[in-house]
């Protein structure tokens, strides 16, 4: 049987620690097995290897520093790592350690994932190869903007619409500017594409061409124009970290049929080319009121936990996420040979 280790947590701070385990313990709900290993890493860079990630457990586990830990991944001899970090140090460096290690693992490899969470090299990517990008500039403090509102400002490299603000007009600049600089060097502006639709699109290559998934859809409208942080993740009264956009009228499914699709899955194509993904890739759009896509921003990870987004989309097109997992794993493991 194969063993997977789970690698889970964030060397970046409790946040993105409580946003890992958040989707790992999805994952091993309901794709793990007995054989799997979970390796967790705590904000002060230090690794444990828990039973399971319950409070209990990572509380029990003895903590050890990289040199232990890899020691003790070698004497583990895992057959595939399954990402499940998304700060922007376990997106790259701790995948690329298992690079090092001769470890195979599930997913995009560290420079697709640096492409993608730099938004201006994403967008420049995509936009050479024919894909439809808001004109944009990037900022940096004391540097006066040129693009007049309405303009979107965002972190340059952040994700979950943190520190992101829709300017109407011009004096609403100098706070969204700050506002995107306490989460990045640099800032985004883009222009604002009117609200007609805003939808991702997943993108699966299980090693017979590449299969684009049904869209799924987001509210936008006058009264809620941008999706923000509120949209996406919250915590709950006792402090646990939830999703908000999996609850009941903030996401449904887009059917097949639907016009817009054709349009989003060609671009899409193009988007999950031109950054260079593997396995998978999830890919956002707003849809102008012409029915026109506009790359917004990419996200090439999956935790395959059931609430991930290329979990849901795969369900709705009749992949289970059993099948879903085993078939990537598969070619993971295939490429170590």
């Amino acid at each position: 049987m194969t063993r997977a280790v789970h690698l889970v947590g964030s060397p970046t701070n409790e946040f993105f620690a409580d946003l890992s385990r958040l989707y790992a313990r999805g994952a091993l709900a309901a794709v793990g097995s007995a054989e799997d290993v979970v390796a967790h890493v705590s904000p002060d860079g230090r690794w444990s290897f828990p039973r399971d990630l319950s409070a209990e457990s990572l509380a029990a586990a003895p903590s050890v520093d990289l040199a232990e830990a890899v020691a003790h991944l070698g004497a583990l001899g895992p057959d595939v790592m399954i990402p499940q970090m998304f700060c922007p140090a376990g997106m790259t460096s701790y995948r690329g350690l298992f690079d090092v290690l001769g470890v195979p693992y599930v997913g995009n490899p560290p420079e697709v994932m640096a492409a993608s969470m730099v938004k201006p090299r994403a967008n420049a990517l995509v936009a050479g190869a024919g894909v439809d990008v808001p004109r944009s500039e990037v900022l940096g403090p004391g540097v006066e903007p040129c693009l007049e509102p309405p303009v979107v400002v965002k972190p340059a490299d952040a994700d979950n619409s943190v520190g992101t603000t829709l300017v109407r007009a011009p004096g609403q600049y100098p706070d969204a500017l700050a506002s995107a600089f306490e989460h990045s060097s640099s800032a985004l502006v883009q222009r604002f594409v009117p609200a007609g639709r805003e939808v991702r699109c997943g993108v699966l290559d299980r090693g017979r061409g590449l299969e684009c998934l049904s869209l799924e859809e987001y509210p936008v409208g006058d009264l809620a124009p941008i999706r923000g942080e509120a949209d996406k993740l919250a915590r709950s009264d006792s402090g646990d970290l939830g999703l908000v956009a999996k609850g009941e009228g903030r996401s449904w499914i887009v059917d097949v049929s639907d016009p817009v699709t054709e349009a989003v899955w060609e671009a899409s194509r193009r988007c999950f080319a031109a950054l260079g993904c593997r396995d998978y890739g999830l890919f956002d759009f707003r849809i102008d009121p012409d029915g026109r896509p506009w790359f917004l921003e990419a996200g090439p990870y999956c935790s395959f936990s059931p609430s991930s987004v290329v979990a849901v989309m795969a369900a709705a097109a009749g992949i289970e996420l059993s099948a879903l997992f085993s078939d990537l794993v598969a070619r993971a493991v295939g490429r170590r040979s």
